[in-house]
């Protein structure tokens, strides 16, 4: 097959790079995707983001079940058909991976499958096996976007080649419930996974070496989560792994905190979910040269550029925070540049969002920053213990939070906790980014009885005027 020669080269076609292959096709850039996998969507859609919504999802319902137990309302969740949860899963990401192949299509993207490097800075080389024989392409580009995504981070002493232990791709795939698990890492994917496993059955030991729980939280949000996990599994901050045995019945592990406790314990399934690092080693980055920071990540200015002005890069390779829509947002951002508009990525907010429940999310500056930053600042909280959509939805642990300025009386930030917190966040993100204010806000008609009314309540509070608290 014949070299290729475009305007542009996208390599990983994850949420990232698939959409600024996207949007360049719309703007008529000669373009080629490469994706080493035979589908595209990346992380995100086939083992993280969207598996393990629904698997959330199905988690929520299964405590909802059980909290009808109080009303004797009693419904057999004990028989829960693994197989048939797992065949809904592929099926959902099928779905949605067939919905993307048909917008590659309509928008004639052209993508080659296999695994790309740098030759140099205006060229690399394709390799991929077809009809069980190795190939290689060379494409030769004006301006190339680095989009390989991200891979688990792997701890030493942790014997990996045992099949009890799990990393968060396998924890998404499983037929069997284990009844004692061990996470190590109690961040965003741990707290996932906790929730998830302790729904379906399990006893968890989450494990966690700093002796802070979600330390880049405001106190008060994390005590609530704190609260509201205390029945479901078991937190261990300030802990860490002495040993880990291999044992027939299980993986027997040595834990020492810093409060003097120590213990062992036999585990069906240990979970490592201690994050994740750009996926750019088989680049050959080095050819060119590329600068990266301490972390791994590909350095990048206001424009997605790296040190070398025709190559760019977004998403999880350019570092934190690893996110889908941050990575997605960035690609139809890089998209314009490389068309010719004058734009530049310095994004106001990027919403955060902890899937785990109860739900947290989080926008914009919070009150830990505020001090931080010397900001005059004022805090208004509405607990959902006053909400009546909340009460009469069992859902009354839970909390508004906003954060405004002291002087302008604008919105700077907010956090949310509890059930659909991620949903209610779109109001307070849209609101920072029209730089509003208090009296906005709360002259801004909510429906009632809603949970996203809280946020116009907090908004009253402020301005001490809220007739509900």
């Amino acid at each position: 097959m014949k070299d290729l020669n475009v305007n542009t080269v996208v390599i990983g076609g994850g949420p990232a790079g698939y959409s600024a292959a996207f949007r360049l096709s719309d703007l008529g850039v000669q373009t080629i995707l490469v994706e080493k996998k035979n589908f595209l969507g990346g992380v995100c859609l086939n083992k993280g983001c969207i598996p393990s919504k629904y698997l959330l999802h199905i988690s929520k319902i299964i405590e909802e079940v059980k909290s009808l137990k109080k009303f004797d309302i009693n419904i057999n969740i004990k028989n829960i058909n693994l197989l048939n949860i797992m065949l809904e899963k592929k099926r959902i990401i099928e779905s949605l991976r067939n919905g993307i192949k048909n917008i590659s299509k309509n928008k004639n993207v052209n993508i080659l499958n296999g695994e790309a490097h740098f030759e140099s800075k205006n060229s690399i080389l394709i390799n991929y096996v077809k009809k069980n024989k190795k190939n290689s392409k060379r494409i030769s580009f004006k301006n190339a976007i680095i989009s390989s995504g991200s891979i688990p981070v792997f701890l030493p002493g942790i014997p990996y080649n045992n099949a009890r232990v799990w990393n968060s791709t396998d924890a998404l795939n499983f037929l069997t419930i284990p009844k004692n698990m061990l996470i190590i890492g109690s961040g965003i994917i741990g707290m996932e996974m906790a929730t998830i496993y302790s729904s379906l059955g399990s006893k968890i030991d989450v494990i966690e070496r700093s002796e802070k729980f979600f330390p880049f939280l405001d106190k008060d949000v994390t005590e609530i989560f704190k609260k509201s996990i205390l029945n479901k599994f078991n937190l261990l901050l300030g802990t860490k792994i002495i040993k880990i045995s291999e044992k027939k019945e299980g993986l027997l592990v040595s834990l020492s905190s810093f409060k003097n406790f120590n213990k062992k314990k036999m585990y069906d399934v240990i979970l490592v979910a201690v994050g994740r690092k750009p996926n750019i080693e088989n680049l050959k980055l080095k050819n060119l040269p590329i600068e990266v920071n301490k972390f791994g990540a590909i350095k990048v200015n206001d424009k997605l550029q790296t040190n070398l002005k025709n190559i760019y890069a977004i998403g999880d390779v350019i570092g934190f925070p690893m996110l889908a829509h941050k990575g997605s947002y960035q690609g139809k951002i890089v998209s314009e540049i490389i068309y010719g508009k004058n734009i530049y990525y310095q994004p106001k907010i990027i919403p955060y969002v902890i899937y785990s429940n109860p739900e947290v999310a989080w926008v914009g500056i919070l009150e830990k920053e505020a001090i931080e930053k010397n900001i005059n600042y004022k805090v208004a909280k509405f607990p959902w213990k006053f909400s009546g959509r909340a009460i009469s939805s069992g859902y009354s642990l839970g909390l508004t939070k906003l954060i405004f300025n002291s002087d302008t009386n604008r919105i700077i930030g907010g956090i949310v906790i509890g059930s659909g917190a991620s949903e209610i966040l779109g109001e307070i993100s849209l609101a920072i980014e029209m730089c509003c204010d208090a009296e906005d806000i709360s002259l801004t008609m909510h429906a009632h009885p809603t949970i996203y009314e809280t946020i116009c309540m907090s908004s009253e509070i402020f301005q001490k005027k809220c007739i509900d608290f």
